[in-house]
């Protein structure tokens, strides 16, 4: 039985926090582009009162997000790979671009849920602590 590993190597600026802060937007399609975007030229997102429900049109299909802070703790980091390998099997690099610590997460016509993957992932850190953290008496 052989073991295939690769190694990710991530490169961090001398002054990690001088790195930029970023609004950052998890959008439900594939967009071939990498990068920065001017997103409040293109997307303006309106917010009903009665909800943290955002909505707003994105090449005519409505999409309904909400904003979701990091976890307490946890800070959410923009990486560029800079060298794509060729296979599973070779070692990569990635480079701190910027930081965030809210995103803005899009669902496709339906709005977001507390079963929504993305949403469930932002309450993990804290069920991960309850589950292995020590126990009181």
């Amino acid at each position: 039985m052989s073991c295939n590993t690769s190694v990710t190597r991530v490169q961090l600026p001398p002054a990690v926090d001088q790195v930029p802060r970023v609004p950052v937007h998890l959008m439900p399609c594939e967009i071939e582009h990498d990068g920065p975007a001017q997103v409040s030229q293109y997307l303006t997102a309106t917010t009903k009162d009665c909800k943290q429900e955002k909505t707003v049109s994105f090449r005519g299909r409505g999409l309904k997000g909400q904003e979701l802070s990091c976890p307490q703790g946890y800070t959410g980091l923009v990486l560029k790979e800079i060298n794509k390998p060729g296979s599973d099997q070779e070692d990569r690099t990635v480079k701190l671009t910027s930081t965030f610590d809210k995103l803005t997460y899009w669902n496709l016509e339906t709005p977001t849920n507390s079963d929504d993957t993305v949403v469930m992932a932002m309450d993990w850190p804290e069920l991960a602590e309850a589950i292995h953290g020590p126990v009181e008496d």
